[in-house]
């Protein structure tokens, strides 16, 4: 008998290693997302769609229905086919460019109308595929290929926290939760919990992921972990924010202050 552990039924096991680049956090989301779908026993019911972006390289990742949208168009994709066959779970993923820029207006709508679908957003605050320029999420002062001095929160805004948002359009039933990949344990039950609100009919259910991009960060294996870990959760609280059994979010200590030091 054959003492290797089985691989996860949703996996496609042709396609490892993955296509990201090293040290990104996909592969973790990705892996949180897979082992979600085999302990819910749902492979043979989900459609996964992935929007344009580094998000787009999952589109071969599982064993399961799988497309990829036009960028920013997950959302009202998903939501057709949600509603075209409501006994498919429909999960949609992408990153914050498609989900807080280019696609904030379905996001919101899709939040508002309390569309039975799930969606996961990964953060790395900037623009990973196109070569790191400012996205919403980028922090105040962190530098990227488009604010080379740092964000000015003067002329730009602050960064958007969407979770926050979400739950505060959300009705009941919604589930809204912040995750990172420094708690793999962590992120798996939030994306578990998202899908089994949809598998329950309950409503919305949005997790966003904190996430790592060394590549456009510019930065080693201690500066990534020490930026996500250290920059990051401090303006982005990771938990869970708004849960099916309340009717009020759940009080979560944001702040409009960020480390101005930024990524070199």
């Amino acid at each position: 008998m054959s003492l290797q552990p089985s691989m996860p039924k949703s996996w496609r096991v042709d396609t490892k290693p993955h296509k990201f680049c090293p040290g990104c956090g996909h592969g973790l989301v990705l892996k949180a997302l897979g082992q979600a779908i085999d302990e819910l026993g749902i492979q043979d019911r989900v459609v996964f769609g992935c929007d344009i972006g580094c998000s787009l390289l999952a589109w071969d990742f599982f064993n399961v229905d799988a497309l990829q949208t036009h960028h920013g168009r997950t959302h009202p994709v998903m939501t057709g086919i949600k509603r075209a066959n409501p006994d498919l779970i429909c999960i949609g993923y992408m990153g914050d460019g498609g989900g807080y820029a280019i696609g904030s207006q379905h996001l919101v709508n899709a939040a508002a109308r309390n569309e039975r679908i799930t969606a996961i957003l990964v953060n790395n605050a900037q623009y990973g595929m196109t070569g790191g320029q400012m996205a919403p999420t980028t922090l105040p002062g962190m530098k990227t290929e488009t604010t080379p001095y740092g964000r000015d929160v003067d002329l730009t805004g602050y960064p958007c926290q969407g979770p926050e948002m979400v739950a505060a359009i959300t009705r009941e039933g919604a589930y809204v939760a912040r995750a990172t990949v420094l708690k793999p344990v962590l992120l798996k039950n939030y994306i578990k919990k998202a899908i089994k609100n949809q598998m329950d009919g309950n409503g919305y259910s949005f997790v966003e992921c904190l996430s790592t991009c060394p590549t456009n960060w510019r930065t080693n294996n201690v500066e990534t972990i020490s930026f996500i870990e250290n920059d990051m959760a401090k303006y982005y609280h990771v938990g869970e924010i708004k849960v099916p059994d309340t009717k009020e979010p759940l009080m979560v200590k944001t702040s409009t202050k960020s480390s101005t030091g930024g990524i070199e």
